[in-house]
């Protein structure tokens, strides 16, 4: 034991030596702020504030990391300092790795041919912590983002590198047949908070501008029509239909059995909010399927939204007819 622990010790400073350093310095992004990728995410989003077109057109805040983004053939200007910490934390038994939360601020929009710059850096190591999933740490990165000198925004973004707490190999023989694995709890921070409240007491809450009351999914701290940062909530009538979806093959995770589906909601409402879709196999979920809430219940503390097919109800109830 306290072997274990001296060993833990040492890791742990290791880790936190990487405090600091920098992940990328002066990076460029690959292309310009341009208008046919601010439409792709527009189109995608649903969201039709005009001012992201036209002639005086700025770029939706929320596409703020879209533009340091690499590709497969990544970026100049990076570092290996992050390679080296999850190499690190791989050597050390935590090869599975979580995206937690991301925070950003926004300081100027960015326009149509604004080319970008940015800077990362490992802000902070955790100490040790065990999660449901497993032990692992909290590796969080900050980026600022210029155009020229001045500071554009700036992205946080958190990932959990953990040791599983059930070897992939004989996961499924370990867990008792009647119990599975503990599902993870979503990140819960003060934008979403009434979000999830509301779950708890089963009931969907939608966001509702007190300006201009458009309705709002995910939950925001403003109105990304209007601007307004006064909000109030409506409830969800529970019916909808599945706008889009994909099925999930691979990777397998502790608490998740592939394939399924995961779907994109239009609720009744007008608004699109992410989950599953129950009662009908993955391979039967269709675009335009109709659904109606539920909540499911996973342990003492974690209840979340999903979606039953109507079209399984319908079917059963004309089978017992």
């Amino acid at each position: 034991m306290a072997h274990e622990r001296r060993a833990d010790d040492e890791l742990g400073r290791r880790l936190k030596a990487y405090e600091g350093q920098a992940a990328a310095v002066s990076a460029a992004g690959k292309d310009p702020v341009n208008a046919p990728m601010i439409r792709h995410w527009c189109e995608a989003m649903g969201d039709t504030n005009p001012a992201y077109t036209g002639p005086d057109a700025i770029a939706p805040p929320t596409m703020l990391q879209a533009w340091t983004m690499g590709g497969l053939s990544g970026h100049t200007g990076r570092s290996s300092a992050y390679d080296e910490l999850l190499t690190l934390l791989d050597e050390s038994g935590c090869t599975s790795v979580v995206a937690t939360d991301c925070e950003q601020e926004y300081v100027r929009p960015l326009r149509p041919g604004d080319e970008i710059t940015f800077d990362a850096v490992i802000e902070s190591v955790s100490d040790r912590k065990t999660t449901k999933l497993g032990t692992g740490y909290f590796v969080t990165t900050r980026m600022d983002i210029r155009v020229g000198p001045a500071l554009a925004g700036t992205h946080r973004f958190r990932i959990l590198k953990y040791a599983p707490a059930r070897g992939k190999e004989g996961a499924r023989q370990e867990t008792a047949p009647h119990k599975s694995p503990p599902r993870p709890h979503p990140v819960v921070n003060r934008d979403n908070a009434g979000f999830w409240e509301g779950v708890r007491e089963r009931r969907l809450l939608i966001q509702r501008c007190t300006a201009c009351s458009t309705l709002r999914h995910p939950w925001l701290p403003g109105c990304a029509t209007c601007g307004h940062p006064e909000w109030d909530t409506v409830e969800a009538s529970g019916t909808g239909e599945v706008y889009s979806y994909v099925v999930m093959h691979h990777p397998p995770f502790p608490a998740f059995d592939p394939p399924y589906a995961v779907a994109l909601i239009e609720l009744t409402e007008g608004v699109r909010m992410i989950s599953n879709v129950i009662g009908v196999p993955y391979d039967e979920v269709r675009i335009g399927m109709p659904v109606r809430l539920e909540f499911q219940v996973y342990d003492e503390e974690l209840v979340l939204p999903v979606f039953r097919a109507e079209e399984s109800r319908v079917a059963v109830e004309g089978r017992t007819a």
